[in-house]
């Protein structure tokens, strides 16, 4: 099962308006900001500071795991 986490009213607005300007809904947004992070995160910390170690042949901090887009939705952004 899936934990649902509630957005503040802060940020919420912050996801809306980066979900604007990159002409996605506010979800594929959420999904795209966690790719992000999975690209650019120090994978070695997270795996060093993790508490499931049962799921690390699904995990997309493992080393082998890609997380390359064809077309990053933050290089317009930045």
């Amino acid at each position: 099962m899936a934990y649902t986490p509630e957005l503040s009213q802060s940020e919420s607005a912050i996801l809306r308006r980066i979900a604007w300007a990159c002409k996605l809904a506010m979800t594929k947004t959420m999904s795209e900001i966690f790719n992000h992070l999975v690209a650019t995160l120090d994978k070695g910390k997270i795996c060093d500071a993790c508490k499931d170690k049962s799921y690390c042949e699904n995990c997309a901090f493992s080393s082998g795991k890609s997380t390359q887009h064809a077309k990053p939705i933050f290089l317009a952004l930045t």
